[in-house]
């Protein structure tokens, strides 16, 4: 009776095994409002010293405008050797008042409201050729400063320390 228990066991673990391998792995990653919720935030209302006490510092503050922070998280699973899947991606942008320090404007953004780009693979062509390992290593004989020869570094004028 144990000689047919034992394979059956076997194939149990490894199909039990085979099975939890292919489950997929949920990661977070960024800002999460466990306790804080962006919809609370009130226009004109909060201010930045509050929206910082209540969702704690942004995740990114805009490049050309400093008045408007951004709180950003999303959901990636990963399944066994396929690529990562972006489940959820949730952005809070929160816009302050130029002059005073009150909340303006409050935009919730998701997933849906995100654009691909159109990347261009091109590349500007540039003149000359590509040289080898072997024309770099010979090339570079003599050019070094060992030689006497003082050349100025790229982007220095001769006669510049």
């Amino acid at each position: 009776m144990l000689r047919r228990a034992v394979p059956l066991l076997s194939a149990i673990a490894a199909t039990a095994a085979l099975t939890a391998a292919c489950v997929p792995t949920t990661s977070f990653q960024g800002f999460q409002a466990i306790d804080a919720r962006p919809q609370d935030v009130q226009v004109g209302v909060d201010t930045k010293e509050t929206v910082r006490a209540r969702l704690g510092t942004p995740s990114e503050v805009s490049t050309f405008d400093p008045n408007v922070w951004f709180y950003i998280s999303q959901v990636m699973q990963t399944q066994s050797f396929y690529r990562p899947r972006l489940v959820r991606r949730d952005i809070v942008a929160v816009s302050f008042n130029q002059g005073g320090e009150t909340v303006a404007n409050v935009d919730t953004l998701s997933l849906k409201d995100g654009r691909v780009i159109a990347f261009n693979g091109h590349e500007t062509p540039t003149r000359g050729r590509e040289l080898t390992v072997l024309e770099q290593l010979i090339g570079s004989i003599g050019n070094g400063q060992f030689n006497g020869n003082q050349q100025p570094n790229p982007g220095q004028r001769p006669g510049q320390p």
